[in-house]
């Protein structure tokens, strides 16, 4: 199942963001991005559909894109596909992996938008 959040933000403003974009779009083709979110959950539905045009404008294609739909049991514990085995706990989550190996990973909230807290990071891989 697609996360809802990920569909690319029609107005997001890709010259704006041209260096994040241009650091996504040269990372090698071994490079996958594993998002959870929920459709449900208000910073996902803030900051995901920007991350969602930020790849389409890079020019990842969906089969590097994984998407891990995220619930709250009970108790308000994060659960769903493999949340145990990344140790999820707040979301978005974003776990670039490169070869098979993790290099980055985005939680909640840090201090830019997703794409440009991950390029900043990425640039070295580039």
């Amino acid at each position: 199942m697609d996360l809802e959040t990920m569909r690319p933000n029609p107005a997001w403003d890709a010259p704006s963001y041209e260096e994040s974009v241009e650091t996504l779009a040269a990372l090698p083709d071994s490079t996958t991005y594993k998002v959870w979110g929920g459709d449900w959950c208000k910073d996902c539905r803030k900051q995901l559909p920007d991350f969602g045009a930020a790849l389409e404008a890079a020019g990842v294609p969906d089969e590097r894109i994984e998407h891990y739909p995220v619930e709250k049991d009970d108790d308000g514990s994060k659960v769903g596909p493999r949340v145990a085995a990344y140790d999820i706990e707040l979301i978005p989550t974003v776990v670039v992996e490169i070869d098979g190996e993790e290099v980055v990973r985005f939680v909640e909230e840090e201090d830019r938008p997703i794409a440009v807290w991950l390029a900043e990071r990425l640039e070295s891989h580039a």
